[in-house]
């Protein structure tokens, strides 16, 4: 998902290469009608934190550029490459060239990772709420918890409007730590929760606010929503953390 509004950094994290490289698409998956996933080999690669994003820049024949940042859906153990999961906004500039030309095999200009304030260190328990598309860089953390430490307590809240929109459908379906909620149209035969998230979804979440942190990553509307109920369940402040796109989700 492209990010527009990044939280400031305020956590020490490995730095980055500095200059721009050239990626190769080597997969392409569908997620949802307006939603891909696009891996990508690096030359220079290293190992990002879950949540940080990597830069986009594309370059017209007039030397017109473009760029954008995309959240790291992958896990920080798969070397040498990284997954970037993209929505399609109609209004963009660079997001329709991803789902309407890139094919694999394809070169990509990139630079990261970056971002050290949304990122899960990989040791305490977490809450991810997620709507929409910021449930990407909430997948990399999910991901990466699944290989390094499956006993650690962590859950992710996710909240769409249709069954269409859920991204990494089968993958969420796999494990037990996903809460599902439809904010539009349940799926037929659904007996799980609907509407917005509410306090009941983060108490039956069982992460406990005094040892876990909470990462709320969404629309400006949803992460507002997200942040109040975390603070009326017990977070501290200092145990929230929030990333903010734009409207979809």
């Amino acid at each position: 998902m492209e990010r527009l509004t990044p939280e400031p950094a305020a956590a020490v994290v490995p730095k980055a290469p500095g200059r721009w490289q050239i990626a190769t698409v080597t997969a392409i998956a569908v997620e949802t009608p307006t939603v891909k996933s696009f891996t990508l080999a690096l030359p220079i690669w290293m190992p990002h934190l879950p949540g940080q994003h990597y830069d986009v820049r594309l370059t017209a024949p007039d030397g017109y550029q473009a760029q954008r940042s995309y959240s790291i859906a992958s896990s920080p153990l798969t070397s040498g490459e990284i997954q970037l999961t993209i929505d399609r906004l109609d209004d963009g500039e660079v997001s329709p060239w991803f789902h309407d030309v890139v094919e694999v095999g394809d070169k990509v200009e990139v630079r990261g990772p970056f971002a050290a304030y949304f990122v899960w260190s990989g040791e305490q328990p977490a809450l991810l709420l997620g709507g929409g598309s910021g449930v990407v860089p909430l997948m990399a953390m999910l991901r990466h918890k699944r290989l390094t430490a499956p006993e650690l307590e962590m859950r992710l809240i996710y909240s769409v409007r249709l069954a269409t929109d859920v991204i990494y459908a089968a993958e969420l379906a796999a494990g037990e730590e996903t809460q599902l909620t439809y904010t539009r149209v349940p799926p037929p035969g659904w007996e799980g929760h609907s509407g917005r998230v509410d306090a009941a979804m983060i108490a039956a979440s069982g992460v406990d606010p005094a040892r876990g942190t909470a990462f709320a990553c969404g629309s400006n509307g949803f992460v507002e929503s997200a942040s109040r109920l975390l603070l009326d369940a017990g977070f501290a402040p200092e145990r929230i953390k929030t990333e903010r796109y734009g409207p979809t989700g």
